[in-house]
């Protein structure tokens, strides 16, 4: 019997904190409102789904984002090194000042350096950020 990582990849519903979306060879995970510890969860859903098979390519949209908190945080690094273990990558889209100051207070700014915008197919191929894994 396969296991779930090798099934095709199967969003799972759209929540209020998060909906995934296929756009090319990549999954955008969108996500919106408030992100912290009581809301986390849901965030983790999509992520788990959008990491599990191999070679994921992952982006996550914060530009609807009202507030990210430590939690929020933790499940990033958790999915960006589940995507890193199977040969693929996880970044950030985000245009929003205190995402960015986040990131940088929590030392995370060289692992995740955020995308204004969910580049186009052929951009996201040839040009995409490489996170560096000790920053």
């Amino acid at each position: 019997m396969p296991d779930a990582d090798d099934r095709a990849f199967e969003a799972p519903a759209a929540n209020p904190h998060a909906r995934t979306r296929a756009s090319g060879h990549f999954t955008v995970v969108e996500v919106a409102g408030e992100i912290d510890l009581a809301s986390a969860g849901f965030l983790v859903e999509h992520l788990d789904a959008a990491t599990a098979g191999p070679e994921p390519d992952v982006l996550v949209d914060l530009r609807r984002v009202d507030f990210f908190d430590c939690s929020g945080l933790r499940v990033l690094c958790r999915a960006e090194t589940r995507a890193r273990q199977r040969g693929g990558r996880l970044r950030l889209v985000s245009d929003r000042p205190r995402i960015h100051q986040l990131l940088r207070a929590s030392g995370l700014l060289g692992r995740f350096p955020p995308l204004p915008d969910v580049p186009a197919e052929k951009e996201a191929v040839e040009k995409g950020p490489v996170a560096k894994e000790d920053e």
